[in-house]
């Protein structure tokens, strides 16, 4: 942490590597006195409360004192001059004033109070607000040995506030070295209702402590665009699925499938149906990677829509967990707003999902019109898909052998049970709606299509 200076958010790969290293050395000084060790903890952590008054906002911050090496506290031998720290305490306060930010209505506190000292690694205050607020208040005892960076920084900030039903918000940079690594968790209660905690980082950005439901939405839905344009492994399974369609009746019912599917099994995680275990997200992830192989594979054979449709829906069920995974550690951030954040999560999926396929339809037309055309480019694409979906495979096979399988009981065969009837109503509903359009004809052709047929049939 440094005093009076901004962090950089994006940290450079060697900067980590050297925290890493920094923290290694640190455990081993630790470990090398048998008289010392057993007061270090290796946590990279800082703990705080953030509660709202009337007319005022606290925060109260504990942070690991190996963060304040611009802080120079005086040592004597291994231990920290506690006596002397006077100084050093207040540079360590500023930079915590500088790299943890309180927002009222979007625009940043400037504390008008600040309180600190150093405390023992031993020490338990911060287990409630109250007990962490009085713990601060009262004086370090003269002489008191802390072994160097093998203690805390607790800190006790006040700010002036326009109204205790703003919207608050925190940020914050400090030790942008430590990248994720270094996280920072809140709990936050406001004057009236219930509290919360959360977990941020310095590449969070400003966190919204108690959102409205419109902000929480918006969020959500940019969470979940991003979160599809840059999941490759699901953009290529959309382009497996559309490489032999033609038509755009068949591409609306495929992707409606698809998104069915998804979307059940998106907020079933969300609800806690989800497989638990170590095991499930290595093999969620290699279940992706296999949907794409098969997809491949079958665009080279050739398609019957119907059984697309099934086998669009199974494997949609297999990447909804995918999404929920992109979902789950952020779902803290939506507040009291969990179904809004759930729902507007999978919008901008559906957002995502459309601006992909607007983009890929046409660039896929001229591929198969001037680069690649007739069955032949058709087979060539989807080659080069099963080539990459192969790796992938082989790549998170290799990441769940090393994980240990749980044995099928009787919790493992209702979520088994619940999963077979989601693919069931889903595939009722689209089997349905493909009946209704009349979709009785091949999906693929080995004739070269025109540009113009992909807008309509």
């Amino acid at each position: 942490m440094r005093a009076g200076r901004a962090g950089n958010r994006h940290p450079a790969r060697a900067c980590v590597w050297r925290a890493r290293c920094l923290l290694i050395l640190a455990w081993l000084t630790g470990a090398a006195s048998p008289g010392l060790a057993h007061e270090f903890k290796l946590d990279v952590a800082m703990n705080g409360f953030v509660t709202i008054d009337k007319d005022e906002a606290h925060l109260v911050v504990r942070a690991p004192l190996y963060l304040f090496k611009a802080a120079r506290f005086p040592v004597k031998g291994s231990e920290v001059d506690v006596d002397n720290s006077r100084d050093a305490l207040s540079r360590a306060l500023d930079a915590l004033e500088h790299d943890i930010t309180l927002y009222e209505n979007g625009r940043p506190l400037a504390p008008r109070s600040a309180r600190g000292r150093l405390a023992l690694p031993s020490d338990r205050s911060f287990e409630s607000y109250e007990a962490a607020a009085a713990h601060v208040d009262a004086p370090l005892e003269p002489g008191t040995a802390i072994i160097i960076d093998q203690g805390y920084v607790d800190a006790h900030l006040t700010y002036a506030i326009a109204s205790p039903d703003s919207a608050f918000d925190v940020r914050t940079t400090a030790a942008p070295e430590f990248g994720d690594y270094l996280k920072l968790t809140v709990r936050y209660q406001p004057l009236h209702g219930d509290g919360r905690a959360i977990v941020l980082t310095s590449r969070s950005g400003t966190v919204a402590l108690n959102p409205t439901w419109l902000r929480a939405a918006s969020g959500f839905i940019g969470l979940g665009i991003a979160h599809i344009l840059t999941g490759y492994d699901h953009l290529l399974f959309l382009l497996c699925l559309v490489i032999p369609l033609r038509r755009i009746r068949p591409i609306l019912v495929v992707i409606t499938g698809f998104t069915i599917a998804h979307s059940l099994t998106l907020i079933g995680s969300a609800f806690g149906l989800a497989p638990e275990g170590a095991w499930f997200p290595p093999f969620v992830e290699m279940a992706i990677a296999m949907s794409i192989v098969y997809m491949a594979l079958e665009d080279i054979v050739g398609v019957d829509l119907k059984r697309r449709l099934l086998l669009t829906m199974l494997f949609g069920l297999v990447h909804g967990f995918g999404f929920s995974y992109g979902l789950k550690e952020d779902l803290q951030f939506a507040g009291t707003h969990l179904l809004v954040a759930l729902f507007a999560f999978n919008a901008g999926i559906e957002i995502g999902q459309v601006l992909v396929l607007l983009l890929m339809l046409p660039v896929l037309a001229l591929v198969r019109r001037y680069v690649l055309p007739g069955r032949v480019g058709t087979i060539i694409l989807a080659a080069l898909a099963a080539h990459v979906g192969w790796h992938w495979m082989e790549e998170r096979y290799a990441a769940l052998a090393r994980v240990r399988w749980p044995s099928f009981d009787a919790a493992n065969a209702v979520t088994l049970l619940a999963c077979i009837a989601a693919l069931a109503f889903a595939g009722g509903i689209v089997l349905a709606l493909a009946s209704r359009m009349g979709l009785d004809e091949p999906a693929a052709s080995p004739k070269r299509t025109p540009l113009g047929s992909l807008p309509g049939d």
